[in-house]
């Protein structure tokens, strides 16, 4: 018997030392993912977008006055952007003062950083060129990997990026330090063995230009596919659904929004903007998270952009994939 448990014990300690073993790894080679850098093209643009000449003459505008029109309309374009298609307030809060994104242990809590002109902020002195490589590409000012999920937003326009960091910096600054994110220790295992992955590397291409302006508004696949990158993020690359990358682990997969029979197939436009909107799906049953947190940007959706997205959306191949 005293043999049998010294067997056992010494099981037990070398099973102990691997787990540790194997912590110690993932630890490593999370620190080193995370402190690796990267580099992605030089971009500027204009803080906000000028008015064009021709728009300038036929508002007879010029100087100062054409300047101050442009910052108010790049503002409220902004604002559509960010309460409409960009979710940026779910992760920085709605008055970008800073938010929790995830707070999940044993994943760890990953904190939006304070975006405003106030005291702890990341962005005071961010150049178009920091805002291009945070928000499009996943990189940091000193070329490490954000932990932001920048591959929802790689299709931004200059524009439309313009708009929104005119519309953030129009906000009241907020004085709040927000601490940096920590993983815990199985998210440190999901970095390490490429469960979770940085934007920067999903993103991969940070040479490639950048739109200038965005699709024309208008109900077309065009803009509908402009709009639909954002969704791509939980709905995968050919909108098939399934696990969300990186997502809470109480999120249900993503559901299929190919026009396949166990996708949307079966949908009406009415039913897709309905289920948008009230959060109730074609069946009745209620949309679960983090589909609940889209109804409130539904709300502020243009007729037109509806249109496009659905017009998108049908255009898609089917594929054939059943989400449990």
């Amino acid at each position: 018997m005293k043999t049998f448990l010294k067997i056992l014990g010494a099981l037990f300690l070398l099973l102990i030392l691997l787990v540790l073993g194997f912590y110690g790894w993932a630890s490593y080679s999370t620190r080193r993912i995370l402190s690796e850098t990267h580099v992605a093209h030089n971009v500027d643009f204009p803080i906000p977008f000028p008015l064009s000449d021709s728009d300038k003459a036929a508002r007879g505008l010029e100087g100062a006055a054409a300047d101050s029109v442009a910052l108010v309309e790049a503002v409220e374009r902004g604002r559509h952007l960010v309460t409409a298609r960009y979710v940026c307030g779910e992760c920085h809060n709605p008055a970008f003062g800073g938010g929790v994104m995830v707070d999940a242990f044993p994943i760890g809590t990953l904190l939006g950083p304070n975006i405003t002109l106030g005291k702890g902020s990341r962005t005071l002195n961010y150049t178009a060129k920091d805002w291009d490589h945070i928000v499009r590409h996943g990189i940091l000012p000193d070329g490490r990997a954000a932990i932001m999920p920048s591959e929802d937003f790689k299709s931004m326009s200059d524009q439309e990026l313009s708009d929104i960091i005119a519309y953030i910096r129009s906000a009241p600054p907020a004085d709040n330090t927000v601490p940096k994110s920590k993983l815990g220790p199985l998210g440190k295992i999901l970095v390490a063995t490429g469960q979770i992955r940085t934007s920067v590397s999903i993103i991969g291409d940070h040479q490639s230009p950048h739109m200038k302006y965005p699709p024309m508004a208008a109900p077309t696949v065009e803009f509908g596919k402009h709009l639909a990158a954002i969704c791509s993020g939980c709905h995968g690359a050919d909108f098939r659904g399934g696990p969300i990358p990186g997502g809470d682990p109480a999120w249900p997969p993503s559901r299929n929004l190919t026009p396949h029979a166990t996708g949307l197939a079966a949908w009406t436009y009415d039913d897709f903007v309905k289920a948008l909107t009230t959060g109730t799906r074609r069946d009745g049953t209620p949309l679960r998270a983090p589909m609940t947190l889209m109804t409130k940007y539904a709300d502020n959706m243009t007729p037109v952009e509806f249109q496009a997205l659905w017009a998108y959306l049908r255009s898609l191949p089917p594929v054939d994939h059943a989400i449990p």
